[in-house]
């Protein structure tokens, strides 16, 4: 069998951090380029993520999209997470893409990020979500060893870096996850709601 030598990956993004804030939400790693809308997190227009913030903050899957173009609001979007104090980046700092698409199974970690760094660019935040089973599994390697991880929907505790920290595990955002947006944007909606950012 042939040993193919894949390339390591280094996150394309800065992380967004503001500084008021409150939560910070990681994905895994961002897709391959060529599905990309546009130069921010959650870039593939297939991905539903900005629909379900739409649905949770707007009563409106449409908010954040420029339907005509297939495209998104850029500016709404990075406006809207400033107001609110929502931090994102992705567990990944470096992977091996052992397929050319942006499924999860087939990402290898090569270097997880550095989430001390990140909340040290956020002092009051003190819930963390991952969206999905690989983001969750990555962050898991960073907390201390008696850290539970926490089912989809639900929450851990833990102390990082002598910060009490709230963990949240989301669904995916991925159509490959086979759940309505209905339904992933009721659980996120009860997570914005926990964490203060909804009323």
């Amino acid at each position: 069998m042939q040993n193919i030598d894949f390339e390591i990956e280094t996150h394309p993004l800065a992380p967004f951090l503001p500084k008021n804030g409150k939560l910070l939400m990681l994905g895994s790693f961002p897709p391959p380029k060529t599905r990309w809308k546009m130069d921010f997190y959650y870039p593939n227009y297939q991905n539903d993520m900005w629909r379900i913030f739409g649905v949770c903050f707007f009563q409106d899957k449409d908010y954040f999209l420029d339907l005509p173009n297939k495209n998104f609001h850029l500016d709404k979007i990075i406006e809207f997470l400033n107001d609110k104090g929502i931090g994102i980046f992705d567990t990944a700092y470096q992977v091996k893409r052992l397929k050319a698409n942006a499924a999860d199974k087939f990402l290898h970690i090569e270097t997880a990020t550095d989430i001390h760094s990140l909340l040290s660019e956020m002092p009051n935040c003190f819930s963390i979500v991952t969206t999905g089973d690989k983001a969750t599994d990555t962050l898991m390697l960073s907390m201390p060893e008696d850290t539970l991880k926490p089912l989809i929907g639900k929450s851990s505790t833990c102390v990082f870096n002598s910060r009490a920290l709230t963990l949240y595990r989301m669904p995916s955002s991925s159509r490959a996850y086979p759940l309505a947006l209905e339904k992933k944007s009721e659980a996120y909606y009860e997570l914005f709601k926990q964490t203060g950012l909804v009323l």
